[in-house]
């Protein structure tokens, strides 16, 4: 990835792909990572879940851009690529938790069709405001 004079590149080895059992559900948790020269300044962290009633969906539990890197599209990238392999494997839904008072990453999350589906009072322990928003991305299936 190219931003201005700065090469960035983007990790998507599937050596960030594990596999765990418990109680027979099966999880997958996925990692992607950016890299500029050896220093990961981005990443993301999903874990795949069975949905009620049959399928699945895609829980973002971490997206993160060091400081001095946002604004390179950096989330941008790695966001898609999730997006992109929830697409590919007939995934219909990507969910995760904001902070209520995160306006810049509710409205980066909005950009991408997620929109807020419930409000979860007292979600956090230990920060204020303790509540949360769930923001979910429903995907269409693509014509192959």
């Amino acid at each position: 990835m190219n931003c201005g004079n700065v090469h960035l590149n983007l990790n998507l080895h599937n050596a960030g792909v594990q596999h765990f059992m418990k109680s027979q559900l099966y999880l997958t948790l996925l990692f992607f990572s950016a890299y500029y020269s050896d220093i990961c300044v981005g990443s993301i962290a999903c874990r795949l879940e069975k949905k009620d009633g049959g399928g699945l969906r895609v829980y973002i539990m971490t997206l993160g851009v060091l400081a001095p890197y946002r604004g390179l599209g950096i989330g941008t990238k790695l966001l898609n690529h999730v997006i992109d392999l929830s697409s590919k494997q007939n995934i219909s839904e990507i969910y995760l938790h904001v902070q209520t008072n995160n306006e810049d990453a509710i409205n980066f999350y909005k950009k991408f069709g997620f929109e807020i589906t419930d409000t979860i009072q007292n979600y956090y322990m230990n920060i204020t405001p303790p509540d949360c928003y769930l923001l979910t991305k429903f995907i269409t299936e693509t014509k192959k």
